[in-house]
Formats: structure tokens, C-alpha cells, sequence
């Protein structure tokens, strides 16, 4: 005779809305990022909106600055950018990631549970 487990998994529509909750939050997060980072290389640096998105994006996504940094509160700006967005990567993934990461060690104790 098999032991009921304490465990339920969610129902698959209630996971998969949890899933695309979790990656709309990314996608928002990473807006928000974005466009601290335009403000920030816009205002600093003078950098019209189109280099200030390049230069945003391309240190969030942990390529780099595209220009060249002129001013001494823009090269500060651009290192605090490039930390904050060190972070905000690991914040994110960890936030998309977490369902999937939840129900796979959910379902791992279940069929752990049922093997005794």
C-alpha cells in the first residue's frame, strides 16, 4: 500500500500562470533597469536617447559600454550601472526560474515520499 504524500503538485494551468507571472516580473524588472540606465546615460553624459539605450542595454546584458565616458559623474554613474546590473541579472534569473526550480524539488520529494 502506498503512503499519501503531504506534496501536491499545482494543477498545470495553475503553473504555467505562476511561470508567466514570474516571467511578465522579469520583463518588467528589466524595463525598469533599462531605463534607469537611459536616464542615467542620458542626463550624465549628454548621450542622445538611441546611444543611451545602446549603452544601457549593452552593460545589462554584460557586454560593455558602447562609448566612450567623458565626464567624471558618468564614468561613477556607468561603474554603479554595471554592479546594480550585475545584481539585477542574478535577481532576475533567480525570479524567472523559481517555478520550474519549485515544482522539479516538489516532485522530487513526492516520488521520493512514494518510494518509502
Amino acid at each position: 500500500m502506498q503512503k499519501k504524500s503531504a506534496f501536491v503538485l499545482l494543477p498545470k494551468n495553475k503553473y504555467a500562470a505562476k511561470v508567466t507571472r514570474s516571467i511578465i516580473t522579469g520583463i518588467l524588472m528589466i524595463y525598469v533597469a533599462l531605463g534607469i540606465g537611459m536616464v542615467g546615460y542620458h542626463d550624465l553624459e549628454n548621450m542622445s536617447w538611441v546611444d543611451s539605450f545602446v549603452n544601457a542595454s549593452m552593460i545589462l546584458s554584460g557586454m560593455g559600454p558602447m562609448g566612450n565616458l567623458t565626464t567624471t559623474a558618468g564614468k561613477i554613474f556607468a561603474g554603479c550601472y554595471a554592479l546594480f546590473s550585475g545584481l539585477a541579472f542574478i535577481l532576475i534569473v533567480g525570479i524567472v526560474f523559481a517555478p520550474v526550480v519549485h515544482r522539479t524539488f516538489k516532485k522530487m520529494r513526492i516520488d521520493d515520499e512514494q518510494m518509502k
